[in-house]
């Protein structure tokens, strides 16, 4: 919005306006503006949430340690959702469809989060909507986000083609082609697009959502996670640094930066829960944020963390199911540290540790094309 008053409007009657124009300008205020919203709006927040008593219920099986966390308020992931589209919506060009996709997987997943942590806190109980009803809204919001792509390739502003880390020249496409020929079988030549991005959407989702077990967990390794993605937005819609490093030229995409320099600003106070509103927000905006700027398979190793934390779960459960046996003493991965006698403090700064790595990796992939 002010994009479009400041410069596109103004900027004729007042020339220094013209400095909004440049991305790395507007990303820095939008970083600010996520920064005073949170400090602005958090307590506001928070003084609801206390007063409606809407408190944390701890799981029983979970860490003896986490029981004394019970009643601390949840869902403060509101005021994440809150430093997420209001500084977009301010700084971002409104006119670019890919700012809206992000917006819209944002607030979709943040609603369904949202529904998840309303029945916990109305049945005072941990168990919200049921797996399957979770799963069920998590893939419908992707194929919505996925079908807007589609249509948008249509007019050559996105391509279906994978972008393969250490691989140049191969590009597959996930749309087949040569199903678009036949008048009634074309639906079918996107299904594998379909299911991919529902895969990489709803997995970067879930992912997070199981890292968020520790206070500032999942938010830490989101910044730098977050940090990568802004990096890579930015490259792809550079012309010279796309160019360089022969990358994709999205000149749109350039938009998502502002999108994604909020994270560096948007961790809530210590006394409030983000709960799943903000943890499937976050995930489902980081999916998104991948599928758009066509760095999906760099995805794992960007979230690095938060991959190691849903296969701690898929083994624990795989394993138990087939051996009767646990691999590890809890999933996610990080209970499993903390039963075996490491201060929730530690694990939390070395697993930030770890999601740097993963970070600083993901970055070298570009010049090892």
């Amino acid at each position: 919005m002010l994009y479009w008053l400041l410069y596109l409007k103004l900027q004729h009657y007042f020339p220094p306006f013209r400095i909004f124009r440049y991305l790395t300008f507007r990303t820095g205020f939008a970083s600010l503006t996520a920064l005073f919203t949170a400090l602005i709006v958090g307590p506001l927040v928070i003084g609801r949430l206390r007063e409606f008593q809407i408190g944390q219920y701890i799981r029983e099986e979970g860490p003896q340690d986490h029981q004394k966390k019970a009643g601390t308020p949840t869902m403060g992931g509101l005021l994440i959702a809150i430093a997420i589209v209001v500084p977009t919506l301010l700084w971002a060009d409104l006119s670019n469809r890919f700012v809206w996709i992000a917006v819209f997987a944002t607030c979709a997943f943040a609603a369904i989060g949202f529904a998840d942590d309303y029945i916990k806190v109305a049945h005072r109980r941990n168990l919200g909507l049921t797996s399957r009803g979770k799963l069920g809204l998590q893939i419908a919001a992707s194929v919505v986000i996925a079908v807007m792509l589609i249509a948008m390739q249509t007019y050559a502003m996105y391509s279906t083609k994978l972008i393969v880390p250490f691989f140049k020249q191969f590009h597959p496409d996930l749309v087949v082609q040569r199903l678009g020929y036949y008048p009634h079988l074309w639906p079918l030549a996107f299904l594998p697009f379909i299911a991919f991005v529902a895969f990489v959407i709803v997995g970067a989702s879930n992912a997070v959502n199981l890292t968020d077990g520790l206070d500032g967990l999942a938010i830490g390794c989101t910044v730098i996670a977050a940090g990568a993605l802004t990096v890579l937005t930015y490259v792809s819609g550079h012309a010279t640094f796309s160019t360089y490093l022969e990358l994709p030229r999205m000149p749109q995409v350039g938009e998502l930066t502002i999108f994604c320099g909020f994270l560096w600003y948007n961790a809530h106070p210590a006394e409030v829960f983000m709960g799943d509103v903000g943890s499937l927000a976050l995930g489902g905006a980081i999916g998104t944020v991948a599928v758009v700027i066509k760095q999906e398979l760099l995805l794992p190793f960007i979230g690095g963390v938060f991959v190691i934390e849903a296969l701690s779960v898929i083994l624990q459960v795989g394993s138990y199911k087939l051996r009767k046996k646990r691999i590890f003493k809890m999933a996610p991965i990080h209970h499993h540290f903390e039963l075996i006698g490491w201060s929730e403090s530690k694990i939390i700064v070395r697993f930030w540790i770890a999601s740097l790595v993963f970070a600083l990796f993901a970055l070298t992939t570009l010049k090892l094309r």
